[in-house]
């Protein structure tokens, strides 16, 4: 008898858990193949760990930078932060992106509330302009910390709102600000549900600060992250990071307003691509993609709906971050997309999870989304 109610009460939770809506609404998707193997330009070394690590447990996530003439680093990060890194390596607070209550940068839930600023860029005017994945584009100064909002996530564009801006680029030939906005439904807080879906929520836009028009330059996007001009601005490279994908965007030239896919079923997920100081472009990695005794999680459920509906109705999200492992890994791509070289930290012995790979004056500052401290190298020998 006490057998048959076990039974019976396992056959109530399955039914139950079966008849739960789910919170994602995912489409099969077959990836394009295995991760490539780990060698030639992909062969591990340990050029990551010959860093060090700058700020420990005062900045948490630094995610994206950029630089001013007189050698100051800006960054933003999860607790919602602005800050400047000078030349000595001091550390200045410029301002809240949202609202500050003591448990901002404890939780994703206060989030919304105190703001979470991703693509960080200097304008032509000296401004700070700051996309800040849930209150929109801003123009922030970087002395006085003065907050000017350019674009609300509200506001959206041709009548979608803005869910997760995240990536940022500007024109320093016309001053057009190019930025995305990863999904129209889920925020930067519910990011691993974006993931494990593999919908096609996102889009690449341009806003116009002269006239504050706002453009959709590309839509049904995989999750569009970073993205970086070429050095002469005829095209941008463009992340999509839960497919594992580098699309280039043409802005001139005979193929301009068209894409085309430079590099497809990458060893990573990459997130923010940069232009190096010898001009190549630098792609964090995310998480790393291997193969090993059998295929990457994403990999093997990416085709089946069902078995994620599943999961995302049972498992909590930070428990997927059982699944990353501590692993540190850029890409460096030649301007045509070729894969010139990676480096590698392959025991997270100074970083992992890698946002950004951002180099000024001979050193390079490597970003995070969550870690709670900025790892910088100062050289970049093979």
């Amino acid at each position: 008898m006490g057998r048959r109610s076990l039974l019976v009460a396992l056959l109530a939770v399955t039914v139950g858990v079966y008849l739960l809506p789910s919170p994602i609404d995912p489409k099969p998707h077959v990836l394009k193949g295995p991760p490539p193997a780990l060698e030639g330009p992909l062969a591990v070394n340990t050029r990551l760990q010959k860093g060090r690590r700058l700020f420990t447990g005062k900045l948490h996530g630094p995610e994206s930078f950029t630089a001013d003439e007189h050698g100051n680093v800006y960054t933003g990060t999860v607790d919602g932060k602005l800050w400047r890194i000078g030349p000595d390596d001091s550390l200045t607070f410029i301002t809240h992106m949202g609202q500050y209550l003591p448990e901002c940068g404890s939780s994703t839930d206060y989030e919304p509330v105190c703001g979470r600023p991703h693509g960080i860029r200097l304008d032509r005017h000296g401004q700070l302009i700051v996309a800040d994945s849930y209150f929109g584009l801003h123009s922030v100064d970087p002395k006085t910390g003065e907050k000017t909002l350019l674009l609300a996530n509200s506001e959206g564009a041709d009548g979608v709102p803005f869910t997760f801006l995240n990536g940022l680029e500007i024109s320093s030939q016309t001053g057009i600000i190019y930025f995305t906005d990863s999904s129209s439904r889920w925020g930067r807080r519910h990011v691993k549900l974006e993931v494990i879906e593999l919908n096609s929520l996102g889009r690449l836009l341009s806003y116009d600060p002269q006239s504050g028009s706002v453009t959709v330059l590309l839509d049904s996007l995989y999750m569009p992250n970073g993205i970086v001009l070429s050095p002469d601005e005829d095209f941008l490279l463009l992340a999509e990071t839960s497919i594992g994908r580098i699309l280039r965007y043409w802005l001139k030239g005979p193929k301009s307003g068209t894409k085309e896919v430079i590099m497809d079923n990458m060893i990573g997920y990459p997130d923010n691509i940069r232009l190096s100081d010898h001009g190549t472009f630098l792609v964090g990695i995310t998480t790393p993609r291997f193969r090993k005794f059998m295929p990457p999680f994403l990999d093997m459920i990416a085709p089946y709906p069902v078995i994620k509906r599943f999961l995302a109705k049972v498992v909590p999200l930070n428990w997927y971050n059982i699944l990353l492992p501590r692993y540190a890994l850029v890409l460096e791509l030649g301007l045509d997309g070729e894969l010139m070289g990676t480096l590698h930290d392959p025991e997270g012995r100074l970083t992992w999870a890698i946002s950004d790979v951002f180099q000024h004056r001979g050193r390079t500052y490597l970003g995070s989304t969550d870690l709670p401290f900025l790892p910088i190298l100062e050289g970049w020998d093979s």
